[in-house]
């Protein structure tokens, strides 16, 4: 099947109250153990690769475009709706690297306007769409959690920022955490809502793995059309192997939502 427009995914979780889940992959394994799980489930699913602690050198020597063609394989023989995201890339150039290779949606790991205009720019002139985000979230270290450079999202400066932009998705920080593990972060529903109530386009939430699962369908409620995992599946991944992944994943889409809506 060819790639699925972002937008098209993330208006459909929007319309049906429900989310679409990235499951961030890092090799053909993980990426066609996410897409089994999306195929038995009958879920939409955002596929990808993702590179926020990456070394930069890591995207030198044609890797993007390696990454590109597994994604589009991967995509190719699914019979469910799959995009394809190059995910919190420090670069501008790797990511206008990365529509050129074929992914249909990227995300710079900034929140500087001009770089993120140039990027929209670059992609929707290409049928491709992009991801912004303002607000900065903790990083873990198992349960241990370093909040010393996050920043929260403004809901006026959220505003602004898409207005300014023109993303078309906009992952937001209400105390979500990066990597945190064996514990649920303690997320702010009402500064969730407070930014729903400002900005028009769907909004993401990253640090999936530590999201409270009480708050899954209150966040859905306020506007978050996008859930993105990582560190849980690298952590099925390597306790169980590929199907491991599966089985995580078929459960996160579960939880979304997601499950029976190909």
């Amino acid at each position: 099947m060819p790639l699925a427009p972002l937008t098209g995914l993330l208006a459909g979780a929007v319309a049906g109250g429900y989310a679409v889940g990235y499951f961030e992959a890092w090799d053909g394994d993980s990426l066609d153990a996410v897409l089994d799980a999306a195929e038995a489930e009958r879920s939409p699913v955002i596929l990808g690769f993702g590179f926020l602690f990456a070394d930069p050198a890591e995207l030198a020597d044609g890797r993007i475009e390696e990454l590109a063609r597994l994604g589009r394989a991967a995509a190719a023989w699914s019979t469910v709706p799959v995009s394809l995201l190059l995910n919190e890339v420090h670069t501008l150039e790797d990511a206008v690297r990365g529509l050129d290779a074929g992914f249909n949606a990227a995300m710079l790991c900034t929140s500087d306007v001009a770089a993120v205009s140039r990027l929209v720019d670059a992609a929707h002139g290409r049928g491709a769409a992009v991801e912004g985000e303002l607000g900065t979230l903790p990083d873990a270290n198992g349960t241990e959690v370093d909040a010393s450079h996050a920043t929260l999202t403004d809901p006026d400066e959220a505003a602004a920022f898409v207005a300014a932009t023109n993303v078309d998705c906009l992952a937001v920080s209400f105390g979500n955490v990066h990597t945190l593990e064996g514990r649920s972060a303690d997320v702010d529903l009402e500064r969730l809502e407070a930014v729903h109530r400002r900005v028009p386009v769907p909004l993401v939430v990253h640090g999936g793995t530590s999201f409270p699962r009480d708050a899954v369908d209150a966040a859905i409620a306020r506007g978050v059309a996008k859930f993105n995992v990582g560190t849980a599946l690298r952590r099925a991944f390597d306790d169980a192997g590929p199907p491991g992944l599966t089985e995580v994943v078929r459960d996160l889409m579960r939880v979304y939502g997601s499950s029976g809506r190909a």
